[in-house]
């Protein structure tokens, strides 16, 4: 049999304790067609309910690398499990990410990641508060999963999402690098 992975380890923690969460990051940019290499894996949950959660993962081997307002990063004691990273967001915003993701199975666990334009709108939020790290890492995302997903990025949704989460100049540096 097998070693369990952290997908499973993270469906086992939510479900004992009735924790909703949405995968996001790489794992999310790959259900979407976009390959990507990914060293860890990446949730969107409550601070509430990882509160909840948190120790679960602690009695399997993770510890708290980082732990912030908005984001916590545990690291495995185990290399044969990915790190986990989980940003924080209201109740409200989860709800509506989750109402409006799409289903997948990764090792027979059900997961759910954000729509495409949820995933665009947390890529877009992430570089718009953090440039210096997660342009590099989230801009290219972004425009692969525009490219593959055939985004019309000059459609009235698009261009609210961009206004909302992003600023004028990113959307003009996506348009520029569409063409």
């Amino acid at each position: 049999m097998s070693e369990r992975s952290v997908f499973h380890l993270i469906s086992d923690f939510t479900h004992e304790q009735c924790v909703p969460c949405v995968l996001i990051g790489g794992f999310a940019v790959n259900h979407y067609r976009v390959s990507r290499q990914t060293a860890d894996v990446d949730f969107l949950i409550t601070k509430e309910d990882f509160d909840k959660i948190v120790g679960s993962f602690e009695k399997a081997g993770y510890k708290k690398s980082l732990l912030q307002e908005n984001f916590a990063q545990l690291e495995s004691s185990r290399l044969s499990l990915l790190d986990v990273d989980f940003m924080f967001v209201d109740h409200a915003t989860l709800e509506k990410i989750m109402k409006d993701g799409e289903r997948l199975k990764i090792v027979g666990q059900d997961f759910i990641v954000p729509s495409l334009y949820h995933l665009i709108a947390l890529k877009l939020h992430s570089i718009k508060y953090n440039p210096k790290i997660r342009l590099t890492k989230d801009f290219p995302d972004i425009i692969n999963l525009i490219r593959i997903n055939k985004v019309n990025v000059k459609d009235k949704k698009f261009m609210e999402i961009c206004s909302k989460y992003s600023s004028t100049e990113i959307y003009e540096k996506i348009m520029e690098a569409l063409t």
